[in-house]
């Protein structure tokens, strides 16, 4: 006989409340918090490479509503993203450095998901994910010569009408973005000319910004957790992680700020 569906059976709370387990001998009390946010954070990056598989299909198939509505969850699930980096900080350096041994080889630069996330967006760099075992790095290779969010932005604006440099709209997937001084020529008239538009535009660099955000409050978590020791895994730890801030996925939107 079939059991009625419960809150418990649909979210499957027992299997979930089971994945917590720390490694300590006698489990510091730090321990759980630790594996806690970092699993959140993998279900938050499982969410955004759905929502970002959904934003490009509704911009390159020109259901801006939709779009548009995607992109306001995904800058919100951002911010929960960032906000979380606070309850981590409630964690003192003695607390982590307690347990950190037991966590091996093991580091945040394995998750599989968050670079999956990268690419989409648009990041080609091919050293954040070489490492990942076989199976997550294939998949992820895989993704390269696909449309990254930014080329399916752009096939938006050229199903409009927007007359795109050839540059841009048939640039090498394989490779990064690259700042286009005539794609800047056009964004800027259609900042002036077009409002509509103009919003899609606006949402872009909301998501460039707010992964930078997310970048930034991580290195510094980072830096007041270990200081300059190496990560977990012989990772390069927050040595690394500031190489990678303020550098815009989207450069062409960025470099026309001065322009207007």
């Amino acid at each position: 006989m079939q059991h009625d569906l419960t809150y418990a059976t649909y979210l499957k709370t027992d299997e979930l409340l089971a994945l917590q387990s720390p490694l300590s001998d006698e489990p510091e009390h730090d321990e759980t918090l630790f594996i806690v946010i970092h699993q959140v954070y993998e279900l938050w990056f499982k969410q955004m490479l759905h929502e970002v598989s959904l934003l490009q299909n509704s911009l390159e198939s020109q259901e801006r509503t939709l779009a548009l509505k995607t992109m306001h969850r995904m800058l919100t699930i951002l911010k929960t993203m960032v906000a979380q980096v606070d309850i981590l900080e409630t964690m003192t350096p003695l607390s982590f450095v307690s347990f950190r041994d037991r966590l091996k080889n093991s580091s945040g630069f394995q998750s599989s998901q968050f670079r999956m996330f990268e690419v989409k967006l648009g990041k080609r760099d091919t050293r954040t994910f070489s490492n990942l075992a076989d199976n997550y790095r294939i998949q992820i290779e895989e993704q390269l010569s696909k449309n990254t969010l930014w080329d399916s932005f752009l096939k938006h604006l050229s199903d409009c009408g927007i007359k795109i440099s050839p540059t841009s709209l048939q640039r090498d997937r394989n490779k990064a973005i690259e700042p286009d001084t005539a794609l800047q020529e056009t964004l800027i008239d259609i900042y002036k000319k077009h409002p509509d538009l103009a919003e899609i535009c606006e949402r872009m660099v909301d998501l460039d910004e707010g992964l930078q955000e997310w970048r930034y409050r991580h290195v510094k978590m980072v830096e007041r957790t270990i200081g300059v020791k190496m990560g977990t895994g012989g990772s390069p730890g927050a040595a690394y992680l500031k190489t990678t801030l303020f550098t815009p996925l989207y450069p062409d939107l960025w470099d026309i700020r001065s322009r207007f």
